[in-house]
């Protein structure tokens, strides 16, 4: 549910950042699925779109993609609250902290498109936007859990769950190499379907790396806890 959550208000977002942007977000678009230069063909040819305008359709546009923004960050609050134990206050005293991380997740997509462009330009450059992608989403996620939970559990504590989550992170795009070029090819028989399915595909499968990464971190920190005599795990 929530990697259809993703879907439902990311992929709106990121067409309508393809009408304005036009090739580079088509780019970065098909560097993340890991696609090959035939595969990335079709995904510019999918999002191919006249260049837009600031008018009152485009704005009502935005506002819509905000609140299913906010939404997603919720859904993503409520889900860290129930790995680590802590209760669900809600209420318009977080809708500040929600738009604030809506703000820095713009911000970190932004520098990890900007840090892996360059190295992928490099003979091989694409196997080490792994590490680069460890490097940017690791923090993130840690500063992620440690805000939308009002830091209510310690740095400590998350330090597993933002780990595990970056390295399931770059796993990720090493799989999307080996997978979804086949998927977004397909469209030759499918027709453009398959292209669509290939990026519902994705956005459900980062939805599970932000849940499995939370919860595999949450166990071993927990464990490692157990192991320590006269440590107790934090609610």
């Amino acid at each position: 549910m929530f990697g259809a959550g993703l879907l439902i208000s990311l992929l709106p977002l990121v067409i309508l950042l393809s009408a304005f942007a036009s090739q580079r977000i088509n780019d970065d678009i098909s560097r993340r699925l890991g696609l090959d230069p035939q595969a990335a063909g079709i995904m510019n040819h999918l999002f191919t779109a006249a260049p837009a305008t600031l008018n009152t359709a485009t704005a009502t546009s935005l506002v819509f993609l905000v609140a299913g923004m906010l939404a997603v960050a919720g859904s993503l609050q409520q889900i860290y609250e129930k790995v680590f134990g802590q209760d669900h206050h809600g209420g318009w005293r977080d809708l500040w902290r929600l738009l604030a991380w809506i703000v820095v997740l713009v911000g970190a997509v932004v520098a990890e498109s900007l840090a892996e462009r360059p190295v992928s330009a490099v003979p091989g450059g694409g196997w080490l936007a792994p590490l680069v992608t460890v490097g940017i989403t690791t923090p993130f996620f840690w500063w992620t859990m440690h805000f939308l939970l009002a830091g209510r559990v310690s740095w400590r504590t998350l330090l597993p769950s933002a780990i595990v989550t970056g390295v399931l992170r770059a796993g990720l795009g090493v799989f999307s190499r080996f997978y979804f070029s086949g998927i977004i090819s397909d469209s030759k028989t499918y027709g453009m379907i398959g292209a669509i399915l290939g990026i519902m595909t994705w956005f459900i499968a980062i939805g599970a790396v932000f849940i499995l990464g939370a919860v595999a971190g949450a166990v071993w920190a927990d464990r490692t806890n157990r192991q320590v005599p006269g440590t107790r795990t934090r609610p």
